[in-house]
């Protein structure tokens, strides 16, 4: 309820219309609007797809006035105090108006005080149910955030907890503010996880200071102390709700994005694992046979594919992420505000191969080759480039479609990625591994100066399709775009007592 009217405030009343509907147009339109949770279709640029709304999602979706500017926003928030000008760009309040059109914060605290005392009522009753004391702190903790819009110690709590129902549950990421970047959408994941797999995984944790101190930059752009705890957790997802089931979804999440506590104590990368597994044989396969030359089709693996998106969420945490700026301590997210996301998502990718090539190089130095396999690198790099087109159909107007062009661009320049004259395409991992650390020095600069002009410069020159990668794309339209879940333990659960028992029974 929360994130649909964070999306748009019309959603409520449109969302009881759709549901009224009693023929087969009707559900057609709401499983869409349910799928994007609005009338705009996030694989086509956020465009309207039923009738008698704006045409486009706002680019501020409901976090601000719908006719506020960038400019109006930022007269007013220079004459604010250095205490409101934190809260209107915090992560946790919205921007209104006065009856009289003069801005003012509210916290979401306020915004959304219905809501979330129900949401922490319920979250205290689960923190009843559990003898996990790392899961009944963070529940706690997290049901008081809700109600004081302090969400620091239950940050801290969320990144302590060791419990086999891994949950997540707050207001974390930023997509949906396409104006400035600021404002974090509700989202909510409940996980299983795999403890084997978490175990197997844990040692990458501790190398992550030494692919730190060996990025491709000069060393005043290195970050020289990570956070302490930056766990991998690899999970099998039973629900998502809110932004979680908002369009594309997420294979994995670096999370939070609390600069503070990413400081003290790291970031938690969570790996989706049956996500991932739905994801690569439905989708990345079928690509992988249409794009790449048929000799490297089956170097594309789900080893490399789960690998990568790991080192992307690793590297989510590398560099730096507070800095100064003509002496002004500040944040890269604050910096580059609405650009931030697709810069820190092309970084988070091309880092990721960066950071598993020098774990390669390195695994007999780090006794790290149980992670590894046979012809891993090649594996890497074909399925990174297979995986590409699928991000590519998210469409460019998509921070990691705008991203994943900027990369794909940039390697075709340099020779990397190759296009074949039948439509195909190759990696050549030579020139692939000299330029993957040049395009990681040019984005980790970018944000350790905070330069958002070279930024705006990088996005405009690179994001967008050339001719080849159009015609792939349009070769590809048979095959799904993305999975979508469906929750089939959560719904058992929530249905009468009865069928709940029998579908337990089932599940056995």
């Amino acid at each position: 309820e929360i994130f649909l009217e964070q999306l748009w405030s019309g959603n409520a009343q449109l969302l009881s219309g759709l549901r009224g509907a009693g023929d087969a147009l009707g559900a057609a339109r709401f499983e869409y609007f349910w799928l994007n949770k609005g009338p705009w279709s996030e694989l086509d640029g956020y465009t309207a797809f039923l009738p008698g709304v704006p045409a486009r999602k706002p680019l501020g979706a409901n976090y601000y006035p719908r006719d506020m500017t960038r400019e109006e926003f930022f007269s007013w928030f220079e004459k604010l105090a250095p205490e409101r000008q934190a809260q209107a760009k915090g992560f946790f309040s919205v921007v209104r108006r006065t009856e009289d059109r003069r801005l003012y914060v509210v916290p979401y605290s306020k915004e959304y005080e219905a809501e979330l005392e129900v949401a922490a009522g319920l979250l205290r009753e689960a923190a009843a149910l559990t003898d996990n004391a790392s899961l009944k702190a963070f529940l706690t903790r997290r049901a008081d955030a809700f109600l004081l819009n302090d969400y620091y110690d239950s940050e801290i709590a969320w990144m302590e907890l060791d419990a086999p129902i891994d949950v997540t549950i707050g207001p974390y990421e930023t997509y949906a503010d396409e104006l400035f970047g600021f404002k974090a959408a509700f989202e909510a994941y409940v996980t299983l996880r795999d403890q084997a797999e978490t175990s197997r995984l844990a040692a990458l944790s501790s190398h992550l200071q030494e692919i730190e101190d060996n990025l491709p930059v000069p060393p005043e752009h290195r970050n020289k102390k990570l956070g302490a705890l930056s766990p991998i957790r690899v999970v099998n997802q039973v629900f998502g709700a809110g932004d979680a089931a908002h369009g594309v979804q997420a294979a994995a999440f670096n999370l939070p994005n609390d600069e503070r506590v990413v400081q003290k104590k790291g970031s938690k990368r969570v790996m989706l694992k049956n996500v991932q597994e739905a994801k690569f044989g439905a989708i990345l396969k079928p690509i992988a046979a249409r794009v790449l030359v048929p000799g490297d089709r089956a170097a594309v693996s789900f080893e490399a594919f789960f690998m990568h998106i790991l080192a992307h969420e690793l590297s989510h945490g590398l560099g730096l992420h507070r800095i100064s700026v003509d002496g002004r301590k500040t944040t890269v997210r604050k910096e580059l505000a609405e650009l931030y996301s697709a810069i820190e998502e092309a970084k988070a990718d091309v880092v990721g191969l960066f950071a598993v090539q020098y774990l390669l190089d390195n695994a007999k130095r780090l006794k790290l080759e149980a992670l590894f396999w046979p012809n891993a690198e090649r594996e890497l790099y074909m399925t990174y480039l297979a995986s590409g087109f699928r991000t590519l159909r998210f469409g460019i107007e998509e921070s990691h479609g705008k991203s994943m062009a900027v990369q794909l661009n940039y390697l075709f320049d340099r020779g990397a990625v190759v296009a074949r004259p039948d439509g195909s395409f190759t990696v050549d991992v030579a020139k692939m591994k000299k330029a993957v650390p040049k395009l990681s020095r040019e984005l980790i600069v970018i944000e350790a100066s905070g330069n958002r002009a070279a930024a705006s410069k990088l996005l405009d020159e690179l994001g967008v399709l050339r001719p080849q990668v159009k015609k792939a794309l349009a070769k590809l339209k048979d095959i799904p775009t993305d999975i979508r879940p469906v929750f089939s333990t959560a719904e058992a659960l929530l249905a009468e007592p009865e069928e709940a028992s029998e579908a337990r029974g089932e599940a056995k």
